[in-house]
């Protein structure tokens, strides 16, 4: 069984220092919890960024700004930028992170109805668009789904050349207007992906840890952070994304998978 790579989602859009004071909002803020995930055992930082005021942003600047901050301090680590953005931003405002290029970008597979009035939007178009500038980039995509549907989009686009072997999958798992969490739900997802695929699974707050255990004995991978969960137990806030790596990480061991380095997650992963 190949090493677990383990994806750090240190901040994302949506969550904020109200529901945990860690959640980094400053420069200094994500090099502290990369560092702390980087040390933990993360291979991959998942990166969102935000402005000083926590207000989400995908301004090229602000992400080179951060992504320098933490290679000083992993020099080693994936960067893994959202091009998920916030809900509303345009499609070039999403894109302006692959403008560095990054060796990971993430690549939505479909639309999503978030709570209330806000919709996730990606259209077949969308999707088409922001695998061609990938592939022109030579940025390994992670194809985040949400539901069943968004694989088949993923096949369907790979069949006509907009998404490259050998790909690898996000399982987001447990969002509103998404599938849920349960055991049933993930063996219909892995399932459902080509037998040379990879995949990571992301649960969502009471789903983040049982969900990591499924895929730990299967052989995927796991994301874990802020971005998905910010309790380490119920009730209980971690004080760290390293904390919450550092927790998979004991899982791991206890069900006998040992944890990918850098390097190796470059190797699993395809990335040259």
């Amino acid at each position: 069984m190949e090493k677990l790579i383990i994806t750090a989602a240190i901040s994302g859009a949506e969550v904020t220092k109200e529901m945990n004071p860690a959640v980094p909002y400053t420069k200094e803020e994500f090099v502290r919890e990369a560092k702390s995930a980087c040390d933990a055992g993360a291979s991959i930082i998942h990166l969102h960024v935000r402005l000083d005021d926590g207000t989400p942003t995908q301004d090229k600047a602000r992400f080179k700004e951060i992504m320098d901050a933490i290679y000083t301090v992993c020099p080693d680590v994936i960067i893994q930028p959202s091009t998920g953005g916030a809900v509303g931003m345009s499609n070039d405002e999403r894109l302006q992170p692959t403008e560095l290029n990054p060796e990971m970008a993430t690549l939505d597979c479909g639309t999503l109805n978030f709570g209330g009035d806000e919709i996730f939007e990606n259209t077949e178009n969308t999707i088409k668009y922001f695998g061609q500038r990938m592939i022109e980039r030579g940025i390994k995509p992670e194809l985040e789904v949400f539901d069943k549907s968004m694989i088949d989009m993923a096949l369907r686009l790979h069949k006509k050349g907009y998404i490259k072997s050998p790909m690898h999958f996000d399982f987001v798992m447990g969002v509103n207007g998404g599938i849920a969490g349960e055991l049933r739900d993930f063996v219909f997802l892995r399932g459902s992906i080509p037998a040379d695929a990879t995949y990571t699974v992301a649960g969502i707050g009471r789903f983040e840890f049982p969900l990591a255990v499924v895929a730990i004995i299967d052989g995927g991978h796991v994301r874990m952070g802020f971005e998905d969960n910010v309790y380490l137990s119920k009730g209980v806030l971690a004080k760290s994304n390293g904390e919450l790596v550092g927790k998979v990480v004991r899982l791991a061991k206890e069900l006998g998978r040992e944890i990918a380095t850098p390097a190796e997650t470059r190797k699993i992963l395809g990335i040259n």
